[in-house]
C-alpha cells in the first residue's frame, strides 16, 4: 500500500460549484493542498476571485450561475475551452429556503429544487464527456454530490423543499452512479451535519449549544469535511460507487432518544 499516493490528487483537475465560501471553499482548499488544479465557481465573481487568490495559482476562478440551464451551458463551455478533461466534479452549490407550510412559495420551492437537485443532474449530464475523457478502471473520474443529513432525517424547520431536494439528491446519486460506472466515472455523495457556515447559522453562531445535541459533542470542522471529500476523490475512494458518506458526528446513525433538534 502506497500511502504517499493513496490520498494524492497530483495531476487531477477538479471543478467545485459553490466553491467560493463555506464547505465548497474548504473542499477546494483541501484539493489544492492534495495537488489538484481546482476551478471554483459561484454566482459572485468577486468571491470567486478572492478565493482563487487566497488558495494560490492552482485555484482558478470560473464564475457562473448553475441555477439555470443557460448558466450551466456557459460554465461547461468555458471550462471545456480551458481543459480537455475533468477528473473530479463536486456539486456543492446549494440554497435553503424557510417559510411556513401555509404560505410556502413557489419561488422558494423552485429555487431550492433548481440549485440543489436540477443543477447537479445537468452538470453531470453536460460534463459527462469531459469526465469520461481520461477515466479508466485503474483511475476513475469522480463526482461528489454534497447532500445533507436533512435528506436522511427530519428537522423541525419549515425547509420543505430543502428536505425534498437533498433526499432526492441522495437517490439521484445512486441512479446516476449506476449509469456512469460503465464509463469509469464513480458518483458518490456526502451528507454533512452541523458545520459552521452562512447557511447553518446555528452551528456558526451557537456552536456550544448545537454541540450538546450531537453524539460526538462538537460541530464539524474544516478537516472533517475536507478529509471526507478527499477520501472519495482520491485513489482511496476508487472502490466506492453510489454511496452517501454521512459526516455528522453521529446525528443520523448514533442518535438515541430525542431528536437532535428537540
Amino acid at each position: 500500500m502506497d500511502l504517499a499516493t493513496l490520498f494524492s490528487l497530483e495531476g487531477r483537475t477538479a471543478l467545485v460549484t459553490g466553491g467560493s465560501r463555506g464547505l465548497g471553499r474548504i473542499i477546494a482548499a483541501t484539493f489544492v493542498a492534495a495537488g489538484a488544479r481546482v476551478y471554483v465557481t459561484s454566482r459572485k465573481a468577486p468571491a470567486c476571485l478572492e478565493t482563487a487568490e487566497a488558495l494560490g495559482p492552482n485555484c482558478i476562478a470560473l464564475p457562473g450561475d448553475v441555477s439555470t440551464i443557460e448558466g450551466i451551458d456557459r460554465l461547461v463551455a468555458e471550462l471545456s475551452e480551458r481543459e480537455p478533461a475533468l477528473d473530479i466534479l463536486v456539486n456543492n452549490a446549494g440554497v435553503a429556503w424557510g417559510e411556513p407550510f401555509e404560505s410556502y412559495s413557489e419561488k422558494g420551492w423552485d429555487k431550492s429544487m433548481d440549485v440543489n437537485l436540477k443543477a447537479p443532474f445537468f452538470l453531470m449530464q453536460k460534463l459527462h464527456g469531459m469526465l469520461k475523457a481520461n477515466a479508466r478502471p485503474e483511475r476513475p473520474s469522480k463526482v461528489i454530490n454534497v447532500a445533507s443529513i436533512d435528506g436522511q432525517r427530519l428537522n423541525p424547520w419549515d425547509t420543505y423543499a430543502y428536505h425534498a431536494s437533498k433526499a432526492g439528491l441522495i437517490y439521484l446519486t445512486r441512479r446516476v452512479a449506476a449509469k456512469l460506472v460503465e464509463d469509469h466515472v464513480y458518483v458518490t455523495a456526502i451528507a454533512p451535519g452541523a458545520f459552521a457556515s452562512d447557511m447553518n447559522t446555528a452551528a456558526r453562531d451557537h456552536a456550544d449549544v448545537v454541540s450538546r445535541r450531537i453524539p460526538a459533542r462538537r460541530i464539524g470542522n474544516e478537516e472533517d469535511i475536507g478529509a471526507a471529500a478527499l477520501y472519495l476523490a482520491a485513489r482511496s475512494g476508487d472502490y466506492i460507487v453510489g454511496n452517501t458518506l454521512t459526516v455528522d458526528g453521529g446525528i443520523v446513525n448514533a442518535q438515541v432518544g430525542p431528536s437532535v433538534d428537540e
